[in-house]
């Protein structure tokens, strides 16, 4: 179960508005997959996870695209029933039993019957809930609760942005603490940062850091959509011909009131110390990546803050913190 939380942990955010969850699938005392759900609308872990046990028993190409959850679970449903009989499936949460934009989850397990489905922690929300019954009327063997607290805080912006907005402040430092001074992550952190911005409902950003920065905000890395920016700030004195305001297909508004942190949004902030310090009561999380450097430059964040750290790891020859804010 720690395996698929680490899996999962990889798209923490990027499943919005989908949790993010890890599956693994053990065969004869052997791990034969391990997945994580990646995008909301597409196949989810448990799905993702069968898949790759059949391509590492058959040692073959799928004719399908995985991520195509109606391909996906029709193919699954044309293998024999025993065919996952002596296979164990780990999921970081209660398998769905809700047809949505993917077929549910519980279903097919209930339709392919594996050995033993070990369950982390059972899913909050009514209507997506019922899974674990369906297994256990189904004469499958389930276990809950093994990693429930880990699994819990994975789960936990899901469902802050359930009832309002997740708030996540994105930090990039040296290993001694400054901020300043071009690019600080590496390529593989700044790519994050871009799938990020990609699926998250809109960015908010400090009026200091683009007049000082001038940056783009943009998901150039990825080639996804530019996502929504407003930029907080006492003084509507930009310049307007900064690549931030020419990105097509995109709207930037300016404004020194701060709203929607009532709505069940994903808000991604950047900014800098005068920002963090404006927004420190709102934020829930602080996503910190550090690089393995020293730095003489002056900037910093200059502001008392508590937290929690939730995960770590590491990315590209960063280290990538996820920290709880304690209000």
């Amino acid at each position: 179960m720690t395996l698929a939380l680490k899996k999962a942990w990889q798209y923490q955010g990027l499943t919005y508005p989908n949790p993010a969850v890890g599956a693994l699938i053990v065969c004869n005392d052997e791990i034969i997959a391990l997945e994580a759900h990646q995008k909301a609308g597409t196949s989810h872990a448990e799905v993702l996870a069968l898949l790759e046990a059949y391509q590492y028993i058959f040692k073959q190409p799928l004719p399908f695209d995985k991520f195509d959850a109606n391909k996906a679970h029709a193919f699954l449903y044309t293998l024999p029933k025993d065919f996952f009989s002596n296979c164990s499936i780990y999921v970081t949460l209660e398998p769905c039993s809700h047809i949505g934009k993917t077929p549910s989850c519980a279903s097919l397990l209930v339709y392919i019957k594996p050995k033993k489905v070990i369950i982390a922690t059972l899913d909050p929300i009514k209507g997506h809930d019922g899974g674990l019954n369906r297994l256990k009327a189904n004469g499958i063997e389930v276990e809950v609760g093994v990693c429930e607290e880990e699994a819990n805080a994975l789960l936990e912006p899901f469902l802050i942005w359930q009832k309002r907005a997740f708030v996540l402040f994105k930090i990039a430092q040296t290993a001694n603490g400054k901020i300043g001074g071009g690019y600080l992550s590496s390529k593989e952190s700044l790519t994050h940062v871009h799938q990020l911005r990609s699926v998250c409902s809109k960015m908010l950003i400090g009026g200091n850091t683009v007049r000082i920065d001038r940056p783009t905000l943009d998901c150039r890395f990825t080639g996804d959509d530019a996502p929504n920016v407003t930029l907080y700030s006492k003084e509507d004195n930009f310049d307007r011909e900064i690549p931030l305001f020419s990105v097509p297909n995109r709207e930037v508004k300016v404004t020194n009131v701060l709203e929607d942190f009532d709505k069940p949004l994903f808000i991604l902030i950047e900014g800098g110390e005068g920002m963090l310090n404006a927004l420190k009561d709102k934020i829930d999380w602080l996503l910190h990546y550090q690089t393995p450097k020293l730095s003489a430059h002056s900037s910093t964040y200059d502001v008392d803050m508590r937290l929690e750290f939730v995960h770590q790891t590491k990315i590209g020859i960063d280290l990538m913190l996820w920290s709880r804010v304690v209000h």
